[in-house]
């Protein structure tokens, strides 16, 4: 009925063109189409009549339309398998173990069909963001983050320390609570591997600061642990007044609350020993692959001035660590390793 309708109306449209009440571009109006289109509609009608009019592809099948079993398997993984995964999540699983070839937007709108994943709401724009270090190693974000890491046992804290140049991770593990000595577990377990950093930006926990106000000021004159141990590296402690102000951070554990947990739970993990050998030998190297920021192009490696990072140029060892900061000038970068020890130089 709709078919023969929308002929009538061309139909109609061409007549009165012809009697010359209609221009091409009104009688174009008066259908909705463009102008040319009602030229071909015209030209098709004079060769062929009204048959010519009817659109033969309404109503057809794709001839590259998905099988419908091959729809009720994809659904079936995700409602059996893959249930707490993210759409691209699921839809990264299915390319790596099932050798599944059809794009992630055509994934996402089948479990949106099908009622198994919500349509996300329209987001309004978000307020720009800090713009990144140029160089990696200059800034290093830590946090803890509680949440049931682990199926069946309770809520653990995952400590991360990452880079704000890149958001590559440089150490995560579980804890059953968050404190002094995972804090230095950290920043050891980077040092060792990285060598020293310029700055170090978290929180403004107990363990991290003394803070006699709530809500105020730090007090810088009375250190914790963490603060004695980074101020003879010649590490700045900067804190942070708000989460907002840590949003970095906050987003990577935002994928980590989605990715994490579904990886440990098909790995089989229940243990935290487990789950932290899983982190070190597959989960944190896979996530930086697959989320950490390409490296700073080498337009951005020029040297800082004194005035703008003084910490760039100077050269500081530690028995500790056995590791030193490279002078920017010469390797352009925050830190290297050493083998040996050597003597400290002044700023």
């Amino acid at each position: 009925m709709q078919a023969e309708v929308r002929v009538a109306r061309i139909v109609e449209a061409i007549g009165r063109w012809r009697s010359g009440a209609l221009s091409c571009s009104e009688a174009a109006e008066v259908l909705g189409v463009s102008e040319r289109h009602f030229r071909r509609l015209r030209d098709r009608h004079e060769a062929q009549g009204a048959e010519g009019l009817i659109d033969r592809r309404r109503g057809r099948v794709s001839g590259r339309r998905v099988a419908v079993d091959r729809i009720e398997w994809l659904l079936e993984q995700y409602r059996t398998r893959y249930f707490d995964f993210t759409v691209k999540h699921f839809h990264e699983r299915l390319r790596a173990e099932h050798r599944f070839e059809l794009s992630y937007s055509w994934t996402k709108r089948i479990l949106q069909d099908a009622g198994l994943v919500k349509r996300a709401p329209k987001r309004s724009a978000h307020r720009k963001k800090r713009p990144r270090r140029p160089l990696p190693g200059m800034m290093l974000f830590q946090d803890g983050s509680t949440h049931i890491w682990l199926g069946g046992r309770p809520a653990l804290d995952l400590v991360v320390t990452l880079d704000d140049a890149t958001s590559e991770l440089y150490s995560a593990f579980l804890v059953e609570e968050e404190g002094t000595f995972s804090s230095l577990r950290g920043l050891a377990e980077v040092i060792g591997r990285h060598g020293l950093f310029c700055s170090l930006y978290t929180d403004r926990g107990s363990h991290y600061f003394v803070t006699p106000k709530a809500g105020g000021k730090v007090a810088r004159e009375q250190p914790t642990q963490v603060g004695r141990a980074l101020e003879p590296l010649g590490i700045e402690h900067i804190p942070s007044c708000s989460p907002e102000a840590r949003g970095r951070m906050e987003r990577v554990f935002g994928t980590l609350h989605k990715r994490l947990p579904q990886e440990l739970r098909l790995a089989g993990v229940g243990s935290i020993a487990a789950a932290n050998r899983f982190l070190a030998e597959a989960f944190v190297a896979d996530h930086n692959a697959r989320f950490a920021s390409r490296r700073p192009s080498p337009a951005a490696r020029s040297c800082p001035t004194p005035a703008t990072w003084p910490r760039s140029c100077a050269c500081r060892s530690s028995a500790w660590s056995a590791t030193t900061t490279a002078c920017a000038t010469r390797a352009a970068a925050c830190r290297s390793r050493r083998t040996g020890t050597g003597t400290t130089s002044s700023r």
